[in-house]
């Protein structure tokens, strides 16, 4: 269920409203929009009551919310969601494309210098890089854990870009929440309930990659979980999905980038490093990213691909990397969208 409020509502009533659905036993979500406030209902089994909710003060309407993804849902918030972050221009969303760009994994302190100073310079606002990995195989390389964390925040600080890297179970969860800017759920944990309800509890953008199977109701779903326990800064990823090709390490679904606009207000970026799994493929379908209106790229790169300790034939050289910014930059105008090369900082990096 939704409550639009009118455009006039005063903040007191507005607090009215979420203080009335907290005492019918609900969950309120209060969604600022351009033009009105409405306020998701969560908690309720089947069909909410309404109680008084239509004649309270400031109340415009109260309407059913069909899809199950009512948080997610365009229905509860028609605006794109747009991430900022706090003494920098850089932001995920809106008109602005966002340019993620890093290794799969920090290896050393110099390695990570090393690609960062040159995505930098090339124009990439985030860096991504793996302190801990989920790996198919319990022999390979791990990650260098609070370390690698310890390095990325130097890199903030030195660099000033925004730091993005993953937390694979609860415990990790705190530590990456503690030293990044975002937090992202990888593919395998997309599903994974305990970690997305607390994830949902922090007040940090998320980054929540599609998993490896996932049709579109269950990805926003995932993103329900988080956006249920108060966090609404949400970011969608697309890493490609499994299928019968093997030209490819996945099949990346570009088309879900219009799909997920059409149904939902939240920002979507495209992986295409783990969306092909090949060098020479992430340039191309980087591009195609763009055109068919994503929020951003995220893509891997390593000066050295060929000692990399993770996903070295995905990475993609920082020349190589610094020819993408150059090309996207181009196309971006098309799509109503607008590049802004690197950051600029305003406030010390926390």
């Amino acid at each position: 269920m939704l409550v639009v409020m009118k455009a006039q509502a005063t903040e007191e009533q507005i607090k009215a409203v979420c203080d009335h659905i907290e005492f019918l036993g609900y969950r309120p979500h209060p969604m600022p929009g351009a033009q009105r406030t409405a306020i998701g209902i969560t908690g309720n089994q089947g069909e909410a009551n309404r109680g008084n909710l239509e004649e309270m003060p400031g109340v415009a309407e109260v309407i059913k919310v069909s899809k199950p993804y009512k948080l997610a849902s365009r229905d509860v918030k028609e605006e794109d969601t747009v991430i900022r972050f706090a003494g920098t221009d850089a932001t995920i969303g809106g008109g602005s494309l966002a340019v993620v760009a890093g290794p799969c994994s920090i290896e050393s302190r110099e390695q990570a210098f090393a690609i960062a100073e040159q995505v930098a310079a090339a124009g990439a606002q985030f860096f991504r890089g793996g302190a801990y990995k989920p790996r198919t195989s319990p022999y390979a390389f791990q990650g260098l854990g609070l370390d690698a964390l310890k390095i990325m925040a130097e890199i903030r600080d030195r660099l000033g870009l925004r730091i993005i890297t993953e937390a694979i179970d609860n415990e990790t969860l705190d530590l990456v929440a503690e030293w990044a800017d975002v937090v992202q759920i990888g593919a395998r944990n997309m599903q994974n309930f305990s970690l997305l309800k607390h994830a949902g509890r922090l007040r940090m953008p998320v980054l929540l990659k599609r998993g490896m199977s996932a049709t579109l109701d269950e990805f926003l779903m995932a993103a329900e979980y988080i956006m249920s326990e108060g966090n609404y800064e949400v970011i969608l990823c697309e890493r490609g999905v499994r299928t019968f090709a093997d030209h490819t390490r996945n099949t990346l679904d570009l088309s879900i980038v219009p799909a997920v606009q059409k149904l939902s207000h939240l920002p979507i970026l495209v992986d295409p490093s783990h969306g092909t799994g090949k060098r020479d493929k992430v340039l191309p379908m980087a591009r195609g990213a763009v055109a068919v209106g994503a929020d951003g790229v995220l893509v891997e790169v390593h000066h050295q691909p060929e000692k990399a300790l993770s996903d070295g034939p995905q990475s993609i050289y920082p020349e190589q990397f610094a020819q993408m910014v150059n090309e996207i930059e181009q196309i971006a105008p098309i799509v109503n969208r607008k590049l802004h090369r690197g950051i600029r900082v305003e406030t010390a990096a926390k």
